[in-house]
C-alpha cells in the first residue's frame, strides 16, 4: 500500500498515452501546474517505469499497443506502491466505465476531455487520498488488527496488502461496527464530498476488500451488505 499520497503539486505523475499530440498536450499542461510528469508511449514501457520508480498517480489510456490500459491497471495491484490510477478512453458505455473501475482504476475520464477537467480531477484524486489519521492507535475486531496512525492492517497476525481505498473503508468500518453505511455516505467519508466517478466504485472496492478479510467472499460474515441500505461490518 502507498504510504502517503502528494498533496501538493510536487506529486510524480506518469503519462501513458501513445497519442503523440494527447500525450504531449497532457504532460505541457500538467507541467505548467507545477507536477513531475514523466511521460510513456505504450503499456510496456509504463510497466518497466513503474516497477523501478515510485509515481503517486498515472493518467492511463485504454487502447495502448502491447500491453493495454485495462491489463496495466490489473498490473498494477501486483505493486507493493500502488499508485493512484486515471484511466482515459474514448469508450463511453457504462460497461466500459465499470470495467476500468472494476479492474483498479480510481477515476475513469471520457475523450475527448477538457484538459482542466483532467487537471482537476488529477488534483482531487490526489487530496482524496491523504493519508489517515486518527488519536486511536489500534482498532482490533475478531481477527482483524488495523493501525491508523501506521497505515496497516493485519489479519491473524499477517498484514494485509489493502490500497489505499481499501484500508480507508476498512478502518471506517472498525471505527463505527453495526453502523450501516449507503453508497452515497461512504463517498462522502471516503472518496470525498468533491468526487466525480461512478458510485459502482463502492461496490467494487467492498468486493476486493472482502476477498481480503473475508473467509469466503461469497458469503461475507464481517462485512455484509444490508439490502435497501448499504453496507455493515460486523
Amino acid at each position: 500500500m502507498t504510504d502517503s499520497f502528494a498533496t501538493s503539486t510536487t506529486a510524480r505523475l506518469l503519462v501513458v498515452e501513445d497519442d503523440d499530440t494527447i500525450r504531449d498536450t497532457v504532460c505541457e499542461a500538467l507541467e505548467m501546474e507545477g507536477f513531475q510528469v514523466t511521460a510513456a508511449t505504450n503499456g510496456q514501457s509504463a510497466w518497466d517505469r513503474l516497477r523501478r520508480e515510485s509515481f503517486e498517480l498515472v493518467v492511463l489510456d485504454v487502447m495502448l499497443p502491447g500491453i493495454n490500459g485495462l491489463d496495466l491497471c490489473r498490473k498494477l495491484r501486483e505493486l507493493e506502491q500502488q499508485p493512484l490510477v486515471l484511466m482515459v478512453s474514448a469508450r463511453d458505455t457504462e460497461t466500459d466505465r465499470v470495467l476500468g473501475l472494476e479492474v483498479g482504476a480510481d477515476d475513469y475520464l471520457i475523450k475527448p476531455f477538457g484538459i482542466r477537467e483532467l487537471v482537476a480531477r488529477c488534483r482531487a484524486l490526489l487530496r482524496r487520498h491523504q493519508p489517515p489519521t486518527a488519536a486511536v492507535g489500534r482498532f482490533e475486531i475478531d481477527d482483524l488488527e488495523l493501525f491508523p496512525k501506521e497505515c496497516r492492517a493485519c489479519r491473524d497476525g499477517i498484514e494485509l496488502k489493502l490500497s489505499p481505498k481499501e484500508f480507508k473503508l476498512l478502518e471506517l468500518f472498525m471505527q463505527h461496527p453495526k453502523r450501516v453505511w449507503s453508497r452515497e455516505q461512504l463517498i462522502e467519508q471516503v472518496w470525498g464530498v468533491d468526487y466525480i466517478g461512478d458510485s459502482k466504485t463502492v461496490d467494487v472496492h467492498i468486493r476486493w476488500l472482502r476477498e481480503k478479510i473475508e473467509t469466503n467472499p461469497s458469503e461475507p460474515e464481517k462485512l455484509v451488505t444490508v439490502r435497501g441500505f448499504g453496507y455493515r461490518f460486523g
